[in-house]
């Protein structure tokens, strides 16, 4: 959020600013003193993935989890060859070659700015330390922030734990006293990055069913620079009829997956619509078809009723003979129609390794190429898919936003399809019953 009203610019948080660098002549929300070098940018993780960037974790249902991870000067925390292997499965299944934030686009209601987050205003670099509280029963690892604003750019920055979140599955016996129940179990990895006011939890929950959950949560303050909003603008908050109003803007999240379904690039895309038709004579109740229709290009797309995509592995089937697959389930949004790259809710393009980011892009893609991620939709055919999903949240704020503010959550979800055979946590007793079963006699 905006930190100067009169500039309508925002300056960077004082995080952690060090006695040094106040010494120095730092002024609360200025970068490092001019004295002090920046810390050299972080070495990347070694190719084999060392044990220090290296997260594995067995859940108690037998599911394991692997991934590496890595920190992006830009992007924040990136996480890459990751891999997913149910209790049966003889080897990890790979499902993603990286995954990570692709931007933060924040516009003001009354057109006075703009930000792109990650690349326009030092998202990494805000890296917040995490409190021993904030990761129970798991770890906090550190993490060398590349250019960082601190002294010291070691940070106490990402935790890795395990979570509950309620029932997996539930199901009603042959007898009364039988029930079939069990709880579900997440790694949950994530982050905290401050930028302005804000404080962005940045989380990815793997469970132990196989899908995959990414979320950004804003919480930290609303800005008390930013009670200038007019009517239509902005939201009374405080005391008294004539109370200020807390400008109102949007947060417009994208996320950047590269799939790798059984260790290769060369997935497939695929969209699923079905329409609905009402009763036709001698009928009882309404039809409803659904058809697919094979992605071999690249595709700016938006999700509606009885619309979904999913990435097809090329080379991967389950034990039934069916190819792997992963659905990519939409999480509610506002989607913001004052850009061309905010117009749509997904993008899958052709890999490029310059087309970094989804809106004030600094790869080098040559003349002509554009700067975000609706420029590169441009009809070439899909060998190597990337996915950009964006959600987007309209922020108008509530007098329960302060203080500190609650946090509201934006993400969205992969889901497997076909995967494994069944139910990856499926009980042993009911592991028989697959395809068209019959009770036993």
């Amino acid at each position: 959020m905006r930190v100067n009203s009169n500039t309508k610019a925002r300056i960077r948080a004082a995080v952690g600013l060090t006695v040094a660098a106040l010494a120095a002549g730092a002024t609360a929300g200025a970068g490092p003193a001019t004295a002090q070098p920046k810390a050299a940018p972080a070495a990347p993780p070694a190719a084999d993935c060392s044990a220090a960037y290296r997260v594995e974790q067995k859940l108690s249902s037998g599911t394991t989890w692997r991934m590496c991870w890595r920190y992006d000067g830009k992007a924040g925390l990136v996480l890459e060859n990751i891999s997913y292997q149910p209790k049966g499965e003889a080897k990890p299944i790979k499902v993603l070659n990286s995954a990570r934030l692709g931007q933060i686009h924040v516009p003001y209601d009354d057109g006075s700015v703009e930000y792109d987050d990650l690349t326009g205003f030092d998202f990494a670099q805000g890296l917040m330390n995490l409190a021993p509280g904030e990761c129970p029963g798991g770890a906090i690892k550190t993490v060398k922030v590349p250019d960082s604003w601190n002294e010291d750019p070691n940070v106490k920055g990402l935790c890795t734990t395990t979570r509950s979140r309620g029932h997996a599955y539930r199901m009603q016996g042959d007898t009364a006293n039988k029930v079939y129940q069990a709880e579900g179990k997440d790694l949950l990895v994530y982050t905290v990055n401050q930028v302005g006011w804000y404080e962005y939890m940045t989380e990815w929950r793997f469970q132990d069913d196989g899908t995959i959950t990414m979320n950004v949560g804003a919480t930290g303050s609303l800005s008390f620079d930013d009670y200038d909003a007019g009517d239509g603008r902005g939201w009374p908050i405080g005391k008294g009829a004539s109370a200020a109003k807390a400008t109102s803007h949007s947060h417009n999240a994208f996320w950047r997956l590269d799939f790798a379904l059984d260790g290769s690039t060369k997935n497939r895309v695929e969209q699923y619509d079905s329409t609905v038709t009402a009763p036709g004579r001698g009928q009882r109740a309404p039809t409803t078809k659904t058809t697919r229709t094979k992605v071999t290009k690249e595709l700016a797309g938006d999700s509606k009723a009885y619309r979904w995509w999913r990435m097809v592995s090329a080379t991967g089937k389950n034990k039934d003979g069916h190819a792997r697959s992963y659905e990519i389930v939409p999480g509610v949004t506002t989607k913001y129609p004052g850009r061309s790259y905010t117009k749509h809710d997904l993008y899958v393009t052709q890999y490029n390794k310059c087309e970094l980011f989804a809106s004030n892009n600094p790869g080098n893609c040559g003349a002509g190429a554009g700067k975000s991620v609706d420029k590169w939709v441009n009809g070439q055919a899909l060998t190597h898919p990337v996915v950009w999903m964006n959600v987007g949240f309209h922020h108008i704020a509530r007098d329960e936003d302060q203080q500190p503010m609650p946090v509201h959550w934006q993400g969205f979800s992969i889901a497997p399809r076909d995967v494994t055979a069944m139910n990856p946590l499926t009980p042993a007793e009911l592991a028989w019953q697959n395809g068209h079963w019959r009770p036993r006699g």
